[in-house]
C-alpha cells in the first residue's frame, strides 16, 4: 500500500470515527432534539436570555418542513463540494501540463545537444 493510500485511509477511518462516535457515546441524550443545527441552539440561547427579542429579518424562504431545509442544506454543500473539486482539479490538470511540457521542451533540447553518430 503507497504512503498516499495510507494516509487517505486513516482521514477516511477518522470521518468515520466523527460521524460515528457522537451516536454511540450518546452524546445529545438529554435534548429533545439531540443533534439541532447551530441556529436551533443559538435561537434557543437568545430566547433564554432576551425572551422578548424580535429578530431584524425574516427569511426569504421558508421550507414547509425540516426535512426539505436538510435536503436544501445537503444540496447546497454538494453544489459547494463539487465546485471546489472542479478548480482542484482543474488546478492539477494545469499543473501537470505544464510538467509535461517542460519535461518534453528538456528533452527536446538535450537531443538537440547529443551529435549524430561519428
Amino acid at each position: 500500500m503507497s504512503r498516499n493510500a495510507k494516509i487517505n485511509a486513516l482521514l477516511l477511518l477518522a470521518v468515520a470515527a466523527l460521524a460515528v462516535l457522537p451516536l454511540v457515546l450518546g452524546l445529545g441524550d438529554h435534548k429533545e432534539e439531540p443533534f439541532a443545527g447551530a441556529d436551533a441552539e443559538a435561537e434557543t440561547a437568545i430566547t433564554e436570555i432576551e425572551p422578548d427579542y424580535e429578530p431584524w429579518f425574516s427569511p426569504l424562504y421558508e421550507p414547509p418542513s425540516g426535512e426539505v431545509e436538510s435536503a436544501l442544506f445537503a444540496l447546497q454543500a454538494a453544489l459547494g463540494a463539487g465546485v471546489l473539486a472542479y478548480y482542484f482539479g482543474l488546478r492539477r490538470g494545469r499543473r501537470q501540463g505544464e510538467q509535461r511540457a517542460t519535461a518534453a521542451s528538456e528533452a527536446a533540447s538535450v537531443s538537440r545537444d547529443i551529435p549524430e553518430g561519428d
